[in-house]
């Protein structure tokens, strides 16, 4: 008797089971073959793709009710606007006026409307800046952009160094700081964690504040911040060096074993990676054949041609010696 009730207790709880799997298994597979489901985006259709069944009809397109054939036509007749961003102090959700003083079918507007359109701009401008530190973000925001676009930096390192300066301001490390100042140290930040750093000569070149203002705000920022930051490497800057000289890839390539070999003998330490790469790059074109001057590479890299010379020997040195005269 309790052989029999044990047996119907294990048979009731394996159809529960079943039924409480079932719901599960009915939407993956066809409840006629049992086979793959497919959805039939065209005709709003799921069916099965064994037997052709059509279990699902009539189901809610989501996406545009026209069609575009090209990139010019989708951006046409698209309803909607560029995605936020952080380069833009207001992250690109308010108005922005043009400046062409034209209607929408492209003619010029009378004196009267352009006054008009003036005025509107004028006051747009002082909304979208309404306290001192949107105009602050503005103004920093925009020589981000000025800086990176000077320096060929992509688009994701301008996006960060905007974040960075905004968090720079959210904690209120500017004051006794100049805007271009914190500008320039979050962009060089930004470069750094991104894999393509840009030497300190560099921003300056392109920066309004002195070299010294730079590292001293950098370093404020990085310990403020607690960033994360490691150290360049000799290799981040071969690509480009070798793009600007115009020199071939065995020249990069040679490089980078140079540096490789110098790391392994433990050269590199205390030594600054812009003219560790300078001098590999110039190592590497000797021993490729290719002819390329120290004061090419020099003006390249943004250093003196004694770093080039001096590093030279000592990559060449932990190479095992080329043969290459000095």
């Amino acid at each position: 008797m309790s052989e029999t009730t044990t047996r119907a207790t294990t048979g009731e709880h394996e159809r529960s089971t079943e039924r409480a799997e079932a719901p599960t298994t009915e939407q993956d597979v066809c409840p006629e073959c049992g086979g793959p489901l497919v959805t039939d985006e065209e005709r709003g259709e799921t069916v099965c793709d064994h037997c052709g069944l059509v279990v699902e009809e009539d189901e809610i397109d989501h996406g545009p009710e026209w069609r575009a054939f090209d990139a010019s036509e989708k951006d046409q007749k698209s309803r909607v606007g560029a995605p936020t961003t952080t380069m833009m102090h207001d992250k690109g959700l308010s108005t922005n006026i043009g400046w062409q003083n034209k209607d929408a079918y492209g003619n010029s507007l009378s004196s009267s409307q352009r006054e008009k359109m003036q005025r509107l701009r004028t006051w747009n401008e002082r909304f979208r800046t309404r306290d001192s530190k949107e105009r602050n973000l503005k103004q920093a925001l925009g020589e981000i952009d000025r800086m990176a676009s000077a320096l060929g930096l992509p688009e994701n390192v301008r996006e960060t160094a905007s974040v960075i300066y905004r968090r720079a301001l959210q904690e209120d490390l500017l004051p006794g700081r100049s805007i271009e100042g914190v500008a320039t140290a979050a962009l060089y930040a930004a470069a750094r964690q991104a894999g393509v750093p840009r030497s300190l000569d560099e921003m300056t070149t392109v920066s309004r504040v002195e070299k010294m203002e730079l590292t001293r705000t950098y370093r404020y920022i990085v310990r403020e911040l607690e960033l994360e930051i490691k150290p360049a490497e000799p290799e981040s800057y071969v690509p480009r060096f070798v793009s600007d000289l115009d020199l071939s890839d065995e020249v990069e390539r040679t490089a980078r074993r140079l540096l490789e070999g110098a790391r392994k003998s433990g050269q590199l330490s205390g030594k600054s990676p812009v003219g560790l790469a300078a001098a590999a790059i110039y190592a590497a074109a000797l021993l490729s054949n290719e002819r390329v001057t120290q004061s090419e590479v020099s003006d390249v890299a943004d250093v003196s041609e004694v770093t080039i010379r001096n590093r030279y020997k000592e990559l060449l040195e932990s190479e095992g010696g080329q043969g290459i005269p000095a």
